[in-house]
């Protein structure tokens, strides 16, 4: 007679506990995540122009040189829990910004400007991308955030394709330079040129990007361009939903296709290989969760759900999850790791803006 051993069966507590240790993991560098965050948001609340997410991301890299036991693997979890579910998270508080109604009053004559300025920064961010050698993540990173809203629309495409930390921080610093240099020049030459407010208010819109340097710049010039500016701010914001749908798109593409190549490759089978490229994209992967949120939050403001005396501290809310994101990512953040890309990344950015600057102007002229 033959006895038959079964393996044991695992213990009914077990997925439990490990779920148990993975929240304690997490935990540990969460903890070094909020206590940066605790010191970078009253200082981007204090030097606005900054901003609590350039501070994040800062004091993060400067922690974790001036300790490097802090960059050790176990406190990785936390890192990366901030810099991926806190920073998708933040992107859906941040719809609650955006009003569907202020939105519909800007008019059809502001489109075309915002419209060319957008086709501008991604155009031009392939294109002299590839001319100075800045390929992959941080060349979509500083187009999209010159193209759209600077800090917001960088997180939301790291979120959707889950970029490089060293990328997501040159774009940022490539942002907020540029940020500065518009909120200092853009009012004297605004005024040099005879500008309307209304002409200013499109200019600092489209030009300028993330949105406490919109509202710096245009109210600088005069309260009824600040109103402006920040209207086409929102509708610029708008557009981060048809980007980062391509941006997934493309990702998902790139990767069955090299998947699946890989696969018939390893059959040995060209014509397989072939054939099993031209699969179809499974579209039902296409949309990601925080999209959806962040659509949602839109709507639900557009239709009055969100009382107004809630926004400030949505508003809030919304900066401090994207500082914490950048916080975790610059905690683990290697300084060498952004002086392999050199001055290239930033150089491209400065070609953005200018383009993007002169631009909004001339197309402001056309129409």
């Amino acid at each position: 007679m033959q006895l038959e051993v079964r393996p044991p069966h695992p213990h009914p507590a077990a997925p439990t506990v490990r779920r148990i240790g993975s929240a304690v993991r997490r935990l540990r560098g969460l903890w070094i995540v909020l206590l940066v965050t605790a010191v970078a948001v009253p200082l981007g609340r204090l030097v606005p122009l900054v901003g609590g997410p350039v501070f994040g991301i800062l004091l993060g890299v400067i922690t974790g040189s001036v300790i490097p036991a802090l960059r050790s693997e176990v406190w990785r979890p936390g890192y990366d829990f901030a810099s991926k579910t806190l920073l998708q998270l933040s992107i859906v508080v941040l719809g609650t910004g955006l009003s569907l109604q202020q939105v519909a009053r800007v008019g059809v004559s502001s489109l075309p400007v915002m419209l060319g300025t957008l086709a501008l920064a991604l155009g031009g961010a392939w294109l002299f991308g590839r001319i100075l050698g800045v390929r992959g993540d941080t060349q979509i990173l500083i187009g999209v955030g010159t193209a759209i809203c600077g800090g917001s629309a960088i997180a939301a495409a790291t979120a959707a394709i889950g970029a490089k930390r060293s990328s997501v921080a040159y774009a940022l610093a490539t942002i907020f330079t540029f940020n500065i240099v518009a909120v200092l020049t853009f009012p004297p030459l605004g005024h040099l040129m005879g500008m309307s407010s209304e002409a200013f208010g499109l200019w600092a819109g489209t030009a300028v990007n993330d949105t406490s340097s919109v509202v710096a710049a245009g109210y600088a010039y005069s309260q009824a361009a600040g109103d402006q500016a920040i209207v086409v701010k929102l509708t610029r914001s708008l557009t981060l939903i048809p980007i980062v749908l391509t941006l997934v798109a493309l990702k998902i593409r790139r990767e069955n296709r090299v998947a699946r190549a890989l696969d018939a490759a390893a059959e040995g089978s060209y014509a397989g290989a072939t054939a099993s490229i031209r699969k179809p994209l499974p579209w039902r992967k296409l949309v990601p969760l925080f999209l959806i949120g962040f659509i949602a939050a839109a709507g639900l403001r557009s239709a009055g759900a969100v009382p107004e005396s809630w926004l400030p501290g949505l508003s809030l809310t919304g900066s401090t999850l994207i500082t914490a994101a950048l916080a975790g990512i610059g905690l683990s953040l290697r300084p060498s790791e952004l002086r392999d890309a050199g001055p290239r990344p930033l150089l491209l950015g400065a070609i953005l803006w200018i383009l993007v600057a002169a631009g909004s102007l001339g197309l402001q002229s056309f129409s």
